[in-house]
């Protein structure tokens, strides 16, 4: 168990996913923090998040939390939500463009160009939100007590180009296919929000609680 920090940069609905945590948590310890020094010492950390990553980024340094997030997401087990996931990556379309974490490799993309690149139709409104199924496409912890192709909750207009098999631990479509989940070392990070994914969402977070942060399985090691 031990305790969580859950990164507060001032997005997203924290509350919310501070709450779900110690419902599944109950004899760990929660805490939204700005403070640095509190994320280093905390056994595990939530990097959740909703709104625009150029605004992600720029709180993120304004607070010093940027190198905070890094040292987390290198040495203990880390989960991101939603803009939690996209600002690990590499590069975000998003506002013109903007580097984002670069602790996994990929790119973020508007679906309005996944689909015109597809020669697809939108599939429906974009944000992408509500319900969709993931399917998991590599064995994880996280995942542990949750059925192939569960639906989890979305909210995005932005999604995670379809990473490496290594990676990628869990896929979606809408129009096009996309990253819906990923996951290297001692970091697992999700496009959906977990906290408003009901019974679902509350097994991952609780698989998170007790989870040490090693993949457990042979990277090639498929569903």
């Amino acid at each position: 168990m031990g305790s969580i920090a859950v990164v507060d940069y001032g997005m997203g609905n924290l509350r919310s996913v501070a709450k779900a945590l110690e419902h599944v948590d109950v004899r760990g310890r929660v805490e939204v923090t700005q403070n640095a020094a509190r994320i280093r010492r905390a056994d595990r950390v939530v990097f959740p998040g909703q709104g625009a990553i150029r605004d992600c980024m720029g709180e993120l340094r304004r607070l010093e939390l940027d190198e905070a997030v890094r040292e987390a997401a290198r040495n203990k087990p880390f989960l991101g939500i939603c803009m939690g996931m996209q600002a690990l990556l590499e590069f975000s379309d998003e506002n013109g463009g903007v580097e984002c974490l670069g602790l996994l490799p990929g790119r973020v993309r508007h679906f309005r160009d996944g689909f015109a690149e597809a020669g697809v139709p939108a599939p429906g409104k974009v944000p992408h939100m509500g319900w969709n199924a993931v399917r998991q496409t590599r064995t994880h912890p996280l995942w542990e007590g949750i059925a192939d192709t569960t639906s989890f909750y979305f909210v995005h207009s932005y999604f995670v180009e379809l990473l490496p098999d290594d990676l990628t631990v869990g896929e979606a479509d809408y129009g096009v296919t996309f990253t819906a989940a990923v996951a290297q070392a001692n970091i697992f990070a999700a496009q959906f929000h977990p906290e408003k994914s009901q019974q679902a969402g509350l097994a991952l977070l609780a698989n998170f609680s007790r989870w040490d942060g090693q993949m457990q399985v042979p990277l090639d090691q498929a569903r």
